[in-house]
């Protein structure tokens, strides 16, 4: 996932950036032009007011309207930052490369589909935020009312019940794209394609906890999924024997053995 070549067009609008905002949005995309513009409009309205955000798009090499859209679009929202990577990476690295580029403590992932509704976010991070260790939570939104086809509903119930009993991670609906976490938790964990669908049981892995709060969920309205049913069960396989690898293999140390390493 690393070394991925990318760039960042300038924001032309004229309004310079806060150096430090509160809350960093990140929202990978793949030729989702359809959905671009008017999701930038839900998350502002959803947000101005509330928190001092920044709003990261990370285009993971589209070949569709969906570049120039971001271009554009950066000309009329001045929270709106882009990032473009020049060789298809996938969606673990575009939210990766988002996270790293945010300037925000506080990080929300939102799907760029428009399925994920950005209503929702001020709720995730505000548990977040009011956590004594928020360095140490992730709260990841659950989809109870899925706005999806019968056998993906089908496919995703199976595959999340398998999961919770491999891993332990007791989360509902790890695929759920609105989470809320810190930065720097992000950025301790280990790097992998697909992580974005087991960030509740790395977070667990290095001691921390997760919270799942009910969101609400939409249908696609627009554009074309990107995966399919059994491309994601025959991945999702090879990466759940990979987590619980990496689960075996993480030593945390108590609270009281840290004191005593340090006295």
């Amino acid at each position: 996932m690393s070394g991925t070549s990318l760039t960042e067009p300038k924001n032309e609008g004229g309004v310079p950036r806060v150096a430090a905002p509160e809350l960093s949005v990140v929202v990978p995309v793949h030729n989702e032009s359809e959905n671009v513009v008017p999701l930038i409009l839900e998350v502002c309205a959803a947000l101005n007011g509330r928190f001092d955000f920044e709003l990261v798009y990370v285009d993971d090499c589209s070949d569709d309207a969906t570049p120039g859209l971001l271009a554009d679009a950066l000309g009329r929202f001045p929270r709106l930052r882009v990032l473009r990577h020049r060789a298809r990476a996938g969606q673990s690295a575009a939210i990766a490369t988002g996270i790293e580029a945010a300037r925000g403590r506080t990080i929300a992932t939102l799907d760029g589909d428009g399925q994920n509704d950005p209503a929702d976010i001020a709720a995730l991070v505000k548990q977040l935020q009011e956590s004594p260790d928020p360095d140490r939570l992730l709260v990841a939104g659950h989809r109870a009312k899925r706005r999806d086809t019968v056998v993906k509903r089908l496919s995703s119930r199976i595959a999340n019940g398998v999961r919770r009993t491999l891993l332990g991670d007791g989360t509902p609906d790890t695929g759920c794209g609105l989470k809320a976490f810190t930065r720097s938790a992000f950025l301790a964990m280990p790097r992998f394609d697909h992580m974005h669908r087991f960030l509740p049981a790395l977070m667990m892995r290095a001691g921390g906890t997760v919270v799942s709060v009910p969101v609400n969920h939409r249908h696609r309205m627009k554009g074309r999924t990107k995966y399919g049913v059994f491309d994601r069960l025959w991945v999702g396989l090879f990466d759940l024997i990979g987590v619980m690898w990496l689960q075996r293999r993480r030593i945390v140390p108590t609270a009281d053995e840290i004191s005593a390493r340090r006295d």
